[in-house]
């Protein structure tokens, strides 16, 4: 039985929130569209050469939408640069001076990121808002726990859920008063059990697409577990049209660990999937170091595809039954390659690496190719 990615298995479906549709530049967020990938880079703006390198590794690495901070003039006079030559949309991060905001817009961000707790007054925002409609922009309402206006913090005595809804809401009002109802909304702390109850709070109060994140989660690998838990269990919930997975690190990890979130729910395919075991005595070849590799190496493949690597044969047939393509290790030092998940043909584990990628490679320019050929065939 080959590997079936078409057939909907009823313990995997995960429904969606159903939430209006809006425009982030050429990228739909909401709706039916994908979940977008975003993240942020952490040049200075101002050297719109080095950001926009930057932006062109994101942009390798699969990133549907890039955010900048724009908190100076230099910066908002680069962005005109570097919107221009960015081939994704632009989120311009606005703290503080609104005036940025207006820049922004007129620079060519497609969005413009405001965080209710430090943008100033509602005249301030109508500005704003004003130059978002002139320019097409949409805006992200971005409520953090750390920057929460005063007043709300007086009310509820601290950072909390209901504060950070509140001020969402709030914000959105102004908005929506304005007839502006390009939005979406994020309410983000550095808890995820925070986080989590003020996105399921807020999920419940308005239609417009939530943009989620655990804010300032950590290094690699602890943000990368925190983010997991976090976004995990809101997206299984059906929750979240974009994400962002917020790591002290190079950015270019945050769009991994995001692709590899909605992947490991069924929610997006980017890049090859590589299902291995986490070896023992059984093994008849390295899989560790074997994996490694192969996911350097299949890292430019966009294609969405699986592959097993199994290193003994308890496990290997059933995990290769499931996948494009597998790999079980065996005795004598040789293996057995699946195909569609039937038993293809034998390989020693000598020169098993280029094998591998040849026919994963092989097999991305077939699916390309057959998606080119259905997309022809329905114009």
């Amino acid at each position: 039985m080959a590997a079936d990615h078409t057939h909907v298995r009823p313990w995997r479906m995960i429904e969606r929130r159903k939430s209006r549709k809006i425009r982030v530049g050429s990228v739909e967020v909401g709706g039916d569209a994908p979940i977008s990938v975003q993240s942020m880079t952490n040049t200075l703006t101002s050297d719109a050469a080095a950001t926009l390198n930057q932006i062109r590794q994101l942009e390798e690495a699969g990133a549907d939408i890039v955010r900048v901070s724009c908190p100076d003039v230099d910066s908002t006079e680069a962005l005109k640069i570097i919107a221009r030559e960015a081939k994704v949309p632009l989120v311009a991060d606005i703290h503080f001076h609104y005036k940025r905001g207006i820049e922004a817009a007129k620079a060519g961000a497609a969005c413009l990121r405001i965080n209710p707790g430090n943008i100033g007054s509602p005249d301030r925002v109508r500005d704003v808002v004003n130059a978002a409609k002139d320019h097409g922009c949409s805006i992200r309402i971005g409520v953090n726990a750390g920057s929460l206006e005063r007043e709300l913090l007086e009310k509820y005595g601290e950072p909390c859920p209901d504060a950070m809804v509140e001020s969402a809401l709030n914000h959105a009002r102004i908005l929506q008063d304005h007839d502006f109802h390009e939005f979406k909304i994020s309410v983000k702390a550095s808890d995820p059990f925070m986080t989590v109850a003020a996105y399921h709070q807020l999920s419940e109060r308005i239609d417009c697409p939530l943009h989620l994140g655990v804010t300032e989660a950590g290094a690699l690998r602890t943000g990368t577990v925190k983010s997991a838990i976090g976004m995990g269990s809101m997206l299984w919930a059906g929750i979240g049209d974009t994400i962002r997975v917020s790591l002290a690190a190079d950015p270019v990890e945050e769009i991994k660990v995001g692709f590899d979130i909605l992947k490991s729910l069924g929610l997006r395919h980017r890049g090859v999937n590589i299902i291995a075991c986490p070896s023992c005595a059984r093994q008849g070849f390295n899989v560790i170091k074997t994996v490694e590799q192969l996911e350097e190496r299949l890292a430019h493949i966009a294609t969405p595809m699986s592959l097993s690597i199994i290193g003994c044969v308890v496990n290997g047939p059933g995990e290769a039954l499931m996948t494009d393509i597998g790999f079980t290790g065996g005795g004598a030092g040789a293996g057995m390659v699946y195909m569609a998940g039937k038993p293809d043909h034998k390989q020693s584990n000598e020169g098993m690496i280029d094998h591998i990628v040849e026919l994963v490679e092989k097999k991305a320019a077939e699916l390309q190719a057959a998606s080119a050929a259905k997309a022809i065939a329905a114009e």
